[in-house]
């Protein structure tokens, strides 16, 4: 990353160490939905404790969105500030290496790994290890290392050997500190010469061996790099001698051109797509969030399958997704109550309780008696009528997690109630239902957060939960 954020130690005692002890006591874990915590996390022993009972996704795991990076973990406090405020869902954080920058993580512990994952950050683990060779700032500190350039015979031995013990390290790192197998570790190569032999395939034959030893535990591999030094090479390796080395199997580019995207004309289109690339598009500089002043770096990902969620059922093959839902209310001379709404209605009524009588498209006694008790627990005059207000806090009913740009897979049923309620609430919202929260959801919500006099961030935070389940529109 940035020169103040680069480092990694290799320690000698180090060298020569082989992962074959870290996979005998790797961690199994397996992917969970969410357990949908807000910003009022508490992070003491007890409620540490209980959260380490809950197996832990994979991260980033399927993402698509925006992430920053900083030397030092951020405080629980400020992620969540940030969670709520800004537009970020993934972070950068350097784990493993003795040569960063910010050595000493005093917030980076096993219960903050699990209080972000569990409240929807995507977390980037990051290996700041030995750098090239040829790299002017390494080393650094009087116990520093540099990637040993020896040629051997073509082999680069010590330096394989280098990347397989720092590999070993950032395996055991990762353990530590909870972090799921099937997450992507990082490795961060600083930009260098690639002009240079010696440099350049020493820090080849090193990712080769570091990607090798971190795959074999049952991790993603990733190498950060400037894309016309590091990732450059990368790329002409995977596209001319592809047998040469090992890969990552993700890339994250340093590229400060502004533009989020994951591209660049320093590398070929096709490499490490679909899902394979992170690109930093911006570097060093301080931006403010929730009144929590931070220096990052900004990211755009697009890992894995991006934004995806599972197609939800309800009372077997019930249509309950709709553009527009509108009042609803018993047949009149002229009118009669749509169909599919009142199939919609009943459906979600015996979801939730209040209603046990055939899912069918008739406004009729039993579902006016439901809406009645529906308005009569909630203060309400009785009517027999169901309004845009009561479609508004019925679909948004239920746990509130903090929703944003880039928020999909477990909170996919989230990301739908949010959806149907805003398009229940406007008439004009027209969100397409489908789990992921892209930008025309942020746009629809952001429109919504307009009429009822929310500030208009386009995040789902606690006021916003709180005005949709109010029915308030």
């Amino acid at each position: 990353m940035r020169t103040a954020l680069s480092r990694h130690l290799l320690r000698p005692a180090l060298l020569g160490v082989t992962a074959t002890a870290l996979l005998a006591s790797g961690v199994a874990s397996t992917a969970a939905g969410p357990t949908v915590l807000t910003t009022d996390v508490s992070t003491s022993t007890t409620a540490g404790t209980a959260a380490r009972a809950t197996a832990l996704p994979p991260t980033p795991g399927d993402f698509t969105g925006y992430g920053f990076d900083q030397c030092l973990a951020p405080t629980q406090a400020t992620m969540n500030r940030w969670l709520s405020s800004s537009p970020y869902l993934a972070v950068g954080i350097y784990i493993s290496g003795d040569s960063r920058a910010c050595r000493d993580q005093p917030h980076l512990t096993p219960t903050w790994i699990r209080t972000q994952l569990k409240n929807g950050w995507k977390l980037l683990p990051i290996t700041l290890g030995p750098q090239a060779s040829c790299q002017p700032r390494f080393p650094r500190y009087s116990d520093d290392f540099t990637i040993d350039p020896f040629r051997g015979k073509g082999r680069y031995p010590r330096a394989r050997e280098m990347g397989r013990a720092s590999g070993a390290s950032t395996v055991a790192d990762a353990q530590k500190l909870g972090i799921p197998a099937g997450s992507t570790l990082w490795y961060d190569l600083e930009g260098f010469d690639s002009t240079n032999t010696a440099c350049r395939e020493s820090a080849l034959a090193f990712l080769s061996d570091w990607v090798t030893t971190v795959k074999a535990a049952g991790f993603v591999t990733g190498v950060y790099s400037s894309a016309g030094s590091g990732i450059q090479v990368l790329d002409e390796v995977r596209a001319t001698r592809p047998s040469a080395y090992r890969l990552p199997d993700r890339i994250w580019l340093a590229r400060w051109d502004g533009v989020a995207n994951t591209s660049t004309s320093y590398i070929r289109e096709d490499g490490w797509r679909p899902g394979g690339r992170v690109k930093q598009y911006r570097g060093g500089h301080d931006e403010t969030w929730g009144g929590v002043r931070i220096n990052i770096d900004t990211n755009y990902l697009d890992l894995g399958k991006g934004m995806v969620a599972a197609p939800e059922a309800h009372c077997g093959s019930t249509k309950v997704d709709f553009v527009d839902y509108g009042t609803l209310e018993p047949a009149r001379e002229g009118y009669v109550a749509p169909a599919d709404r009142v199939a919609a209605l009943k459906c979600l009524m015996k979801e939730r309780g209040y209603y046990d009588g055939p899912v069918d498209g008739t406004y009729g006694s039993g579902i006016i008696a439901s809406v009645r008790r529906w308005k009569a627990e909630r203060s309400q005059p009785a009517d027999d009528r169901w309004f845009r207000k009561d479609w508004t806090a019925l679909l948004s009913g239920g746990s509130r997690p903090i929703l944003k740009l880039g928020s999909a897979s477990a909170y996919g049923p989230y990301v739908r109630r949010v959806q149907r309620a805003v398009n229940a609430a406007d008439i004009g919202a027209k969100t397409n239902v489908d789990g992921t929260f892209s930008t025309d959801t942020t746009a629809a919500v952001k429109r919504y957060q307009r009429r009822v006099g929310l500030t208009q961030s386009g995040i789902v935070d606690l006021p916003t939960w709180a005005k949709l389940q109010a029915g308030i529109r």
